[in-house]
């Protein structure tokens, strides 16, 4: 039979406080982590409050911080960065602070060299149907807005 390691509130404590102190996160994932550690709902709570007052939880921060690193490191669009926020649970106060984060002159600027990434390694698609699909379905994946995806390949000749 396996056993599993018990913690104290205070070992869970300093286990989260390091967990949350290497890079942020949010609340769904520091309760998560909680209940792997086989903590009961009262500790979680505990926990969670001496997170929060400690500021080691921050659910603004995170968002911030989600948000800038998704969209400049996997250049996702904001629908993509909205749904993935919204999937944490994270309030709608805090996903339009964090879409704040995303300058409009970058969005957009990132957005064109994605295009003219993608119409590059689409060269030998001869097929311009194809060609205009994948160009939509790559850019929609990655969470850019519908009408500016329309827009760009309504463009192509």
């Amino acid at each position: 039979m396996q056993t599993h390691k018990t913690y104290t509130v205070d070992e869970a404590k300093a286990r989260m406080e390091r967990y949350c102190a290497y890079r942020e996160r949010c609340h769904k994932e520091v309760l998560q982590k909680l209940k792997q550690l086989r903590m009961i709902p009262e500790a979680c709570d505990q926990i969670i409050h001496h997170l929060i007052t400690n500021n080691y939880l921050n659910e603004t921060r995170f968002a911030q911080a989600f948000a800038r690193g998704k969209f400049r490191t996997k250049k996702w669009g904001k629908r993509r960065i909205v749904r993935e926020l919204k999937f944490r649970d994270i309030s709608k106060y805090n996903i339009s602070l964090a879409l704040k984060e995303i300058p409009e002159s970058e969005y957009y600027a990132t957005f064109d060299a994605l295009v003219k990434k993608r119409l590059g390694q689409l060269v030998t698609e001869k097929n311009l149907q194809k060609k205009k699909k994948k160009l939509a379905d790559y850019l929609l994946y990655r969470g850019w807005e519908s009408e500016m995806v329309y827009e760009t390949v309504r463009e192509i000749r």
